[in-house]
């Protein structure tokens, strides 16, 4: 029924039923408002974009990715063995001499790599280098004059424009989905470098790593992830900006492995009642919760309490801005904050450091959470930061997942007690987790203490 009436409404329209109303281009890729002697099929091409000639030009430069290797898996009365497993996922070659692009998780932990084209040709690829932290992977397969991409600005997609991705989605090669970019700049748990580009374009299970493009076939993103609750498809998608993957990229091709700045805070969003507490007109700025010690913040004197708004002279919206900002630093680069203390701004200069492994520090909450059941990765408190926190003992939240992230515990958040018992260690959490019991956890967030319900598991 809805089919016929929009068929409807376009044959009124190609008849000059609405000869009054005007379809009004917008930009390069905005196409002409149908004439009246427009036959019905010809009105309706006039009003959607024309992604059949971005998959005719620029698919061929889509791979599909499959991988094997083993994994350890536990058998019942037996110690770990080693399993075959296989992967698959999508990429795109970046230039004519073989180098190609997709995430790092595709290739995590394989030990034989292959890249399929469209022509059906197959190839053993090598991988230069995978970077968990913003989850980009290079490859180079033995190949010369391939198809390759172009590439576009981030900076210029508008939230509304529409986008094409192509990927293998459940192994389904070369399948073409579209939409629009619903936001920009997002943050996620767990991905402190990227500021997502959020779309609803239709991604699943084997779209990681394949290309979005813009309506003028220029790729402006990587596709990354989804939010789900099935595992499926649910209406929100996120790629990573091609111009963060490409600055990755070439630190890999020249060194084998990417390097990340760091500041050395734990921020969060401004809220209205927050930024008014602060002399802020307005919720903006990341306001710092917690400073390490012998970081780049620490000597700059950057302080618990803090708001930065701005970072070498760009505002500084939110925490996730704030950790794009330094994501697109460099180690050993020296930046300027503007920050709000106690109603003044002042300014800061700040040496970056470098971020640590990011594997090693994801092994290390890992095996926090795991062992305690509660999706927390926690470090005890130093001295310094107990004064600047006005608390006695205490553990920093670093990393949250699971059952945490459920519950709402944010990284800077300081616990102090669990169950009604103060905690100053890791064990003092582990010991007071019971599973499939619910642990009431004294937070203390900012300048505010609450409760925390939260479900071990």
């Amino acid at each position: 029924m809805q089919t016929r009436n929009i068929t409807a409404m376009l044959a009124m329209l190609a008849a000059g039923a609405f000869a009054g109303a005007q379809i009004q281009p917008a930009g390069a890729a905005a196409l002409a408002a149908a004439t009246p002697a427009a036959s019905p099929a010809t009105a309706r091409a006039a009003l959607l974009p024309d992604f059949a000639a971005i998959v005719q030009q620029y698919g061929p430069a889509v791979v599909n990715i499959t991988t094997s290797g083993t994994r350890k898996a536990a058998m019942q009365q037996a110690p770990l063995p080693e399993v075959p497993v296989q992967g698959q996922g999508s990429g795109f070659i970046l230039s004519a001499d073989g180098i190609v692009l997709t995430n790092a998780h595709v290739v995590q932990n394989a030990s034989e790599v292959t890249v399929k084209l469209t022509d059906r040709r197959e190839f053993r690829a090598e991988v230069l280098g995978a970077d968990p932290a913003t989850d980009i992977a290079v490859l180079r397969i033995d190949a010369r004059d391939l198809p390759a991409v172009k590439l576009g600005d981030p900076a210029r997609a508008r939230v509304g424009d529409w986008v094409v991705a192509i990927g293998s989605p459940f192994g389904f090669e070369n399948s073409v989905t579209a939409g629009i970019v619903s936001a920009k700049g997002r943050s996620l748990p767990g991905d402190i470098y990227v500021p997502f580009i959020q779309t609803d374009v239709a991604v699943n299970p084997g779209n990681s790593g394949g290309p979005l493009f813009s309506l003028e076939g220029e790729v402006i993103g990587i596709n990354s992830q989804i939010y789900s609750r099935s595992g499926g498809y649910q209406g929100l998608s996120f790629a990573i900006p091609i111009d963060m993957a490409l600055r990755v990229k070439d630190q890999i091709v020249a060194t084998g492995h990417a390097t990340h700045a760091r500041l050395g805070v734990s921020a969060q969003t401004m809220n209205q009642a927050l930024a008014g507490s602060f002399g802020l007109e307005r919720p903006e700025g990341a306001l710092v919760a917690a400073v390490a010690p012998d970081s780049a913040a620490q000597k700059a004197g950057l302080q618990p309490g803090d708001v930065v708004l701005k970072f070498n002279g760009r505002p500084v919206g939110d925490s996730g801005e704030l950790a794009a900002r330094v994501g697109e630093s460099t180690p050993g680069a020296k930046v300027l904050l503007e920050v709000l203390r106690k109603g003044e701004r002042r300014t800061l200069a700040a040496t970056l450091g470098t971020a640590a492994d990011p594997s090693a520090q994801r092994a290390a909450a890992d095996e926090s959470a795991d062992k305690g059941r509660l999706g927390l990765a926690v470090r005890p408190l130093s001295p310094q930061e107990q004064d600047a926190a006005n608390v006695s003992g205490g553990l920093l939240v670093q990393g949250v997942n699971g059952p945490a992230a459920r519950a709402g515990v944010a990284p800077g958040d300081i616990v102090l007690q669990a169950g009604g018992k103060p905690v100053n260690s890791v064990e003092d959490l582990r010991a007071a987790a019971r599973p499939g019991k619910t642990l009431a956890l004294l937070v203390q967030r900012g300048e505010r203490r609450l409760f925390v319900p939260l479900e071990a598991g």
